[in-house]
């Protein structure tokens, strides 16, 4: 087991590989991506070309496992189930995290654009993204204050949907203007990120059973069980439920 906290490089690298696979591939696969395998199935589904690609190169398979598991643990990543299959996804915290990490991506790739001079591509490729994160990207252009990116912006609003083409707008007209950004709206934004990347110790729980009443203890290696199981939180206590076990076997 992972007993040292991540640090915050280990946790961002693990949310960006995750984000190649979510709802799409377990924790083998994610771990194979941080490893960086060149196993077929990686290479077929252009796995290794995520930013995240070989990270832990220098680290046994099996750490790495944990390490994804310490990331379950702490509320970063979860497991859900497509039929019998257990797949990774976001929990808020994780997607908080990423999300912020991703329009960051795209904000560098647009200033590597301005670099180079390219004129504005397809934008169809932030089409159908999430909506929460493309606004958050559209937020850092609008705080860059630089007019450099309107091109780009007028581009992407041909080819996005109303909504967002609204907030492209907003956005144009703020470079336009030189509107001032709000200091204390990003301040809070960086706040809550190093909030986020904590990574608070996960706490044994007392719940109320909806049975009898009593509270009963959900210890932390029952949570992290749940929730690899992909188990729902029990709802009622050990004897509740032994006693509703006894009832189901009588009846049939």
């Amino acid at each position: 087991m992972v007993d040292n906290k991540l640090s915050e490089e280990e946790i961002l690298a693990i949310l960006r590989a995750a984000d190649e696979l979510i709802a799409q591939g377990g924790r083998s696969l994610l771990a194979k991506i941080l490893k960086g395998s060149r196993e077929k199935k990686v290479l077929q589904l252009g796995l290794d070309a995520c930013p995240a690609y070989g990270y832990f190169k220098g680290v046994k398979l099996e750490e790495v496992m944990e390490k994804i598991d310490w990331m379950i643990d702490h509320d970063f990543l979860d497991i859900e189930y497509s039929g019998k299959l257990p797949m990774i996804v976001f929990t808020e915290r994780g997607w908080h995290i990423e999300r912020d990490k991703y329009a960051d991506e795209f904000l560098h790739e647009w200033d590597d654009w301005l670099a180079e001079g390219k004129p504005a591509p397809d934008m169809t490729y932030l089409k159908d993204r999430n909506r929460n994160m493309i606004f958050l990207f559209l937020e850092k252009v609008r705080e860059t204050q630089d007019k450099r990116y309107i091109p780009y912006l007028e581009a992407w609003k041909q080819v996005d949907y109303r909504k967002v083409r609204e907030r492209i707008n907003s956005v144009i007209r703020s470079l336009e203007t030189e509107e001032t950004s709000d200091y204390q709206a990003i301040q809070e934004r960086e706040s809550s990120l190093k909030e986020a990347l904590k990574g608070d110790e996960p706490q044994d729980l007392y719940v109320k059973c909806w049975e009898c009443g009593d509270r009963f203890l959900f210890s932390v290696g029952e949570q992290q069980f749940y929730r690899k199981m992909g188990f729902h939180d029990p709802k009622r206590c050990p004897e509740c439920r032994m006693e509703r076990e006894m009832d189901n076997f009588l009846d049939f």
